[in-house]
């Protein structure tokens, strides 16, 4: 797999079950619970409006260990999807209309079936989105993946914390700007991101604190007149990210004696807007062992697709899912806040 970069941080000890963190967002005192805000908004129970997105964990194995990862990725992961939810997933592309697939991980790209799946569903005539953390693609058994995405018209959705070194390093570990620039430039260099190449390349940022992101518009300008001028790279979009109270931001916001004033700052922004139009509503979220979730963050707290529903791939039942009832809890505030956040950046 080539040499792993250095990563920010060591993992110490496992982080605490999904369970345990759920137990922890219960505990924190809130002006008023989720399910209320809904309420006031006219939106609860929140239904799914169908599944137009299927987005697949293909496993937590990553070549970064990054401050704010809500997988709790790194190299010393071993969860990889098995092949009989591989051929589950790919099933049910086959046999429904689902538009897109969207596939994640952990760096998804080291999973030793990721090109099979790439092609497979691009035969299919699906859309396929590939979160790629760029970094990967500097490695030399990696080294192949742009030209190979771009041969098959794959959105690249990569994620870069800043347009600056010293941020971006704080929080991925030493190297990792220098190397992502190189692999933005070789995505450049096949077309992505140029006008008129119909190569999708997109950047998601989240915030390197307990903050809420910028406007994602205004942002958008400044990144891109940064980019350019200083390194000549070009992008379609940038898509901003809320950090969600799980996992290592979990563990950072405890640590440092932020949570309650951070769950407090969500609440306070919530938007029904964002909360009419958050991502649960139209995308299945498949854990790398097959068990079907709402969202990606529900599926990090181990809270899988309500009752009443098929809860893995190989029993999926689309006239099931397609208008269930969303699981919600006190970490949803993170994807309402202000003008929103899903895996497709602000939603308002």
């Amino acid at each position: 797999m080539g040499k792993v970069l250095p990563t920010l941080q060591k993992r110490r000890v496992p982080l605490a079950s999904g369970r345990a963190q759920q137990a922890v967002l219960d505990e924190v005192p809130l002006e008023r619970g989720f399910a209320e805000a809904l309420a006031d908004s006219g939106l609860f129970p929140l239904h799914a409006t169908g599944i137009e997105i299927l987005q697949i964990n293909v496993g937590k194995k990553c070549n970064q260990t990054c401050h704010h990862c809500h997988v709790d990725a790194g190299p010393d992961r071993t969860e990889m999807m098995p092949d009989e939810v591989v051929e589950a997933c790919l099933g049910v592309l086959e046999r429904t209309e689902i538009s897109t697939l969207d596939i994640t991980g952990g760096a998804p790209e080291i999973h030793r079936r990721f090109d099979e799946i790439v092609v497979r569903a691009r035969e299919l005539g699906r859309k396929v989105i590939d979160r790629c953390n760029l970094t990967i693609t500097q490695l030399p058994n990696y080294r192949y993946l742009p030209a190979f995405l771009a041969e098959h018209g794959v959105e690249v959705v990569a994620s870069l914390p800043y347009f600056k070194e010293g941020q971006t390093d704080r929080q991925r570990g030493d190297g990792v700007f220098r190397q992502s620039i190189q692999a933005l430039r070789d995505f450049n260099e096949l077309g992505y991101g140029m006008e008129g190449s119909g190569l999708v390349l997109n950047l998601v940022t989240n915030p390197v604190g307990a903050f809420l992101p910028g406007n994602q518009e205004a942002l958008e300008v400044r990144w891109r007149r940064e980019l350019r001028l200083r390194y000549g790279i070009e992008f379609n979009q940038l898509f901003t990210i809320t950090n969600l109270p799980i996992s290592r931001f979990l563990e950072y916001l405890q640590e440092s004696g932020n949570l309650e004033e951070y769950m407090t700052r969500l609440v306070n922004a919530y938007n029904p807007a964002a909360a009419a139009n958050v991502m649960c509503r139209n995308t299945l979220s498949v854990g790398w062992d097959g068990v079907l979730y709402d969202c990606d963050f529900n599926q990090m707290l181990e809270l899988p697709v309500g009752a009443g529903v098929p809860r893995t791939i190989g029993d999926f039942d689309q006239a099931l899912l397609d208008e269930r009832e969303i699981v919600i809890g006190p970490h949803c505030f993170g994807c309402t806040a202000g003008a929103g956040s899903s895996c497709g950046g602000a939603v308002t």
